[in-house]
């Protein structure tokens, strides 16, 4: 637009160029300073004096339970927990020894329970002839019961032990 007067107008823009950089400085500088002065430790550590990534020799794991009792489960849609040893399954693409028990053709034969008609579903809900692929490799979920201790307290009660009684 000519014959308009502009001075100024690049002045004004370096000004406030600079009073943003400089606000963007010591919001950077402040956050520094103060991460420095953060705890190092928000959670305690359950892993033991080792650094997090340092190689260290795996803990040998507790004793398997393997009275083959059914366990309660602690909440709705609890994954059941694996009532015997599984210590030389294999679980891989090619192979998984758990359907040679829990599979539907094989449970009379072997008296295990069957595995929940969901692991028979993809994701869009239709019901496949065989275990589906997103819930094959079942340690994913399932684990296998030992007696080993707490590593924290546990206040859990069932809902049906709170509130009134009849």
């Amino acid at each position: 637009m000519r014959g308009q007067d502009r001075s100024g107008l690049g002045v004004m823009r370096w000004g406030t160029a600079f009073g943003a950089a400089l606000a963007g400085l010591l919001v950077f500088a402040f956050g520094a300073l103060s991460q420095d002065a953060a705890p190092v430790h928000i959670v305690p550590r359950l892993t033991g004096a080792t650094e997090p990534m340092a190689d260290m020799r795996a803990p040998p794991l507790d004793r398997p339970v393997t009275d083959d009792v059914r366990r309660m489960r602690n909440y709705p849609e609890q994954p059941p927990i694996i009532p015997h040893s599984i210590d030389g399954y294999q679980l891989t693409v090619n192979t998984n020894r758990c359907l040679d028990c829990h599979k539907r053709e094989f449970t009379e034969g072997s008296g295990a329970p069957m595995i929940s008609i969901t692991h028979f579903q993809d994701r869009d809900g239709q019901v496949l002839s065989d275990v589906t692929p997103r819930r094959y490799f079942c340690t994913a979920c399932h684990v296998q019961q030992t007696d080993a201790r707490a590593l924290v307290p546990n206040l859990f009660q069932d809902a049906n032990d709170i509130g009134r009684k009849r």
